[in-house]
């Protein structure tokens, strides 16, 4: 991995000497990580004139959980505790004799920038913005593997609650319990807070669960996802509990569905971001669900579970081959329920086979 690393850390130096920078610095976490592979928590990196380092807060562990940084990176660990690694790469570049340095202003705060600005006050600092958000869009084949091997996890997690008996029980044990799945399947943790919807609740993007029991009829909604090396994948399904479903049940779940197969079947390498949202959104458009419809279909993921590309009405831009998104159109009755169907896909082209499915639990609707 030590040349993949080195690889991309040249083309962000590339980037930022094209802006006229001879450093740069990287403190949003998951870029630190993309550049320069697991650091302790708060480590920034720092793209020197002469060498690359990584400023920690602290010693580094002698057996990380995740593995440790890019062997090939230069550690420089502050003396004691309450030190500011961003401030301390600051005083480094200038000490070195960078006149200018790159930094992410998006991640830093007002009160950390003009720290940087008083420990090094003749250092000329410029935003990069997103340019590694931009590069970390398109993953190779080893980020894939990771991926995959997280979407393996959440669908063992999933299939393993749908056995149990659910009824009685609450949306916030049940959450309780698919996290502990996760990390019994091995990841290292959830890829975010886990959602359980039940009966009026369900279909609702984001919901947090809460004491509510399940019911006999119920829709069941359930969003998760996994960690693994750092990667993050998410998988949304709606059952309905007890009985067969009710007419107005079945005909909901069968319009998300097709406004789901819509938007996977979109998915191609040039697609433009809003015409897969919009795949999705005319389905529901046209059967008079256009109120109260979430602001994207989909989105990236990655070392975070929400990157780049968005996939929404105003997106700007086109989809590439090797890039992950999740495609998750969802529709909310208020007082009744509703569904949210959620994969992750990875982009590719028609003579590989089209879009790779992740996450493959079973989308028929189920009655558990």
């Amino acid at each position: 991995m030590s040349e993949v690393y080195a690889a991309r850390r040249a083309r962000l130096r590339d980037r930022a000497q094209a802006g006229g920078s001879q450093s740069a610095l990287v403190t949003n976490p998951a870029n630190v990580r993309y550049l320069a592979g697991p650091a302790p928590q708060g480590t920034v990196l720092l793209l020197g004139r002469r060498e690359d380092l990584l400023v920690c807060p602290g010693p580094l562990e002698e057996r990380p959980v995740d593995g440790r940084p890019d062997d090939a990176l230069r550690i420089h660990e502050l003396p004691g505790p309450g030190g500011d690694p961003a401030v301390a790469a600051a005083d480094l570049a200038a000490a070195h004799g960078a006149e200018s340095m790159a930094v992410e202003e998006h991640h830093l705060t007002v009160t950390r920038h003009r720290a940087l600005r008083s420990v090094a006050p003749t250092l000329r600092l410029t935003d990069i913005g997103g340019a590694v958000e931009q590069l970390r869009v398109v993953k190779d084949e080893e980020e894939i593997s990771c991926l995959r091997i997280a979407a393996e996890i959440a669908d063992q997690a999933l299939g393993e609650l749908l056995e149990s008996i659910l009824v009685g029980r609450t949306e916030r044990h049940l959450a309780l319990e698919l996290e502990r799945r996760l990390v019994d399947h091995g990841a290292e943790g959830p890829a975010f807070a886990t959602s359980v919807a039940t009966g009026p609740h369900s279909g609702r993007r984001g919901h947090r669960p809460t004491d509510r029991r399940v019911e006999e009829g119920d829709f069941l909604s359930v969003c998760l996802g996994a960690t693994y090396r750092g990667y993050r994948c998410e998988i949304g399904r709606t059952f309905v509990i007890g009985t067969s479903p009710a007419d107005w049940q079945i005909e909901l779940y069968d319009l998300v569905f097709a406004a789901q197969r819509a938007a996977r079947e979109s998915l191609s390498p040039g697609a433009a971001y809003r015409d897969v949202d919009r795949a999705a959104r005319q389905v529901l458009d046209s059967a008079g669900y256009s109120e109260g419809l979430a602001a994207l279909t989909g989105h990236g993921v990655g070392l975070e579970i929400d990157e780049e590309p968005q996939l929404a009405p105003a997106a700007m831009g086109k989809l590439d081959a090797c890039v992950p998104v999740t495609v998750e159109p969802g529709v909310h009755l208020p007082g009744r329920g509703g569904v949210r169907i959620d994969d992750t896909l990875v982009v590719r082209p028609e003579a590989d086979g089209g879009p790779e499915l992740l996450t493959i639990t079973t989308k028929e609707l189920l009655a558990l």
